[in-house]
């Protein structure tokens, strides 16, 4: 048996937080999260340099460093993927440059200065995995043990936003308004399509080397564009992976939306302003958000 907050990271959300290894083919399938992922470490990791990844997984973040550094620390918890990542990272060719770790990123501290970290313990809206409480307990240790400056994060920064929709949640003639997972740039089903009520609105937005918060709370205000019915909450999320201040552009991953069931839908008509609340922690479960849903009608 382990402590209360043991217990707590290992239940509801488990999954989540400590993938296993046969999850991780539709990360690696995903040329979005892939090619950006890419780009950054390129961009950013100094040739002859070292690097941390917290969360390993299978190694390829890690693989992509080790073509620019000399070192790269690759950290991960599950046995199963600490060999896996062992076996991969060396047929690849960078087995000698790389050090799998088996050690909980929450905990772990290299024994001297690293030059980059790369944490990809990443969800959309921050929930689920735990980013911003590893790089956050991260930071406090690494100071306090080396001091200033901070290491580079990839990613580096993170928008998030929330749009209210009319969305489909028809399966072959079956109604079931659950959490939903769509990619942005892909057409949805009929019966999943989803029509924009107003356009999606800035809730938090932050730069990780920066002190930043990890329970949100936030309320908005939304004109309704058109007619229809108000029944989920679209959130969207944008990982700033590198900012690339030299070229003035920056490397982005956009993650699939998240589209959550508001507890009681509402027909609203153009015109009319809609006031949405909700909050939530950071690494928590998707339900912890949506049971804080509060939608009304402000004006008519």
């Amino acid at each position: 048996m382990g402590t209360k907050a043991e217990l707590a990271r290992d239940g509801d959300h488990m999954l989540g937080a400590f993938i296993p290894l046969h999850y991780h083919f539709p990360m690696l399938a995903n040329p979005l999260r892939m090619l950006g992922f890419k780009e950054a470490i390129g961009a950013v990791v100094p040739a002859g340099s070292t690097v941390l990844e917290l969360g390993a997984g299978t190694g390829v973040m890690s693989f992509f460093a080790a073509q620019r550094a000399a070192h790269v620390i690759a950290v991960e918890r599950l046995p199963e993927n600490v060999d896996a990542a062992r076996n991969f990272l060396k047929n690849n060719g960078v087995g000698d440059r790389v050090t799998v770790v088996q050690a909980d990123a929450y905990e772990f501290l290299p024994t001297s200065r690293v030059d980059v970290v790369i944490c990809e313990l990443l969800h959309t809206a921050l929930l689920r995995e735990h980013q911003a409480e590893v790089i956050a307990r991260f930071k406090e240790r690494y100071l306090s043990r080396f001091g200033p400056p901070l290491p580079r994060f990839i990613p580096e920064a993170i928008i998030m936003a929330v749009q209210p929709l009319e969305q489909g949640f028809d399966f072959f003639g079956y109604e079931v308004p659950l959490p939903m997972f769509a990619d942005g740039f892909a057409t949805q089903p009929e019966g999943n399509a989803a029509k924009e009520l107003a356009s999606p609105q800035n809730y938090a937005g932050f730069e990780y080397r920066n002190q930043y918060p990890e329970q949100y709370s936030w309320s908005g205000k939304f004109t309704i564009a058109g007619s229809g019915i108000l029944n989920a909450l679209r959130f969207v999320t944008k990982n700033v992976l590198a900012i690339l201040v030299d070229e003035q552009r920056t490397v982005d991953w956009l993650m699939q939306y998240l589209i959550l069931p508001v507890p009681t839908p509402l027909r609203v008509e153009r015109g009319q302003v809609v006031e949405i609340a909700f909050e939530y922690a950071a690494g928590g479960p998707i339900h912890a958000l949506t049971d804080s849903f509060r939608v009304q009608i402000v004006s008519t």
